[in-house]
């Protein structure tokens, strides 16, 4: 238990030196309001998940703190999150550029918005990981899992990667550029195929899965898609 203390203690402090400095060197000053509100809620909304998990569930953070293309076994899902990864550190760095230079400024009414969405996407997180207990960062199966039909499961059967889009919304409105937003395309396209081929994976590993696919067949939206 110790050791994932620390192993999270050192995860954060990585990650909030690597979104800072994906911040404020393109933005080329400190003097940048919508970075820090957005730092600020961006980080205490993930600790804020960290801490109940280490609390309530750390078997289930220790599977969130598994994540990256090295921790996934299939070369598919390499590619997909090293692809997911730039595209990130790029959600952070063009709105930084675009605050540095002008090109696109948004009011900060949509910037305070755009933090609204992020802390809501966390907010949906939490719900999801609280239901499922299997939720990895990771496409696999674990020993026992079973198929989780509750909750947001009940109306769509990626809930997690549907709040990941109203992150990405969020981000680069928070950060107060509208030049941000194009990076959606390609980023929910990333989204996408990881998204099909978790299920195929799913459909062949995972007992029940095809059933309940029949039985909620929608993926992000519901009613849609």
């Amino acid at each position: 238990m110790t050791s994932l203390y620390i192993r999270g203690i050192l995860s954060t402090l990585i990650g909030a030196v690597v979104i800072l400095a994906c911040l404020f060197l393109p933005a080329g000053t400190l003097n940048y309001w919508q970075g820090w509100v957005f730092f600020a809620v961006f980080e205490i909304s993930s600790q804020a998940i960290g801490i109940y998990l280490a609390l309530y569930d750390p078997k289930l953070l220790e599977r969130r703190m598994k994540f990256g293309p090295t921790a996934e076994k299939q070369t598919s899902q390499r590619i997909i999150m090293a692809l997911a990864m730039i595209g990130f550190v790029a959600l952070l760095v063009v709105p930084a550029f675009d605050y540095r230079f002008g090109w696109s400024p948004v009011p900060p009414f949509v910037s305070v918005a755009g933090d609204a969405l992020i802390a809501l996407s966390f907010v949906f997180f939490f719900f999801v990981l609280k239901e499922n207990p299997y939720g990895a960062s990771t496409i696999e199966v674990a020993e026992g899992q079973t198929v989780v039909s509750t909750g947001p499961y009940a109306h769509v059967r990626h809930p997690m990667y549907a709040g990941a889009i109203v992150m990405l919304i969020g981000i680069p409105l928070a950060l107060g550029s509208w030049w941000g937003l194009f990076l959606l395309i390609p980023l929910t396209s990333v989204l996408v195929w990881r998204l099909v081929d978790e299920e195929k994976f799913l459909h062949k590993n995972l007992p029940g899965y095809t059933e309940y696919a029949r039985k909620v067949s929608c993926r992000l939206v519901p009613h849609i898609w």
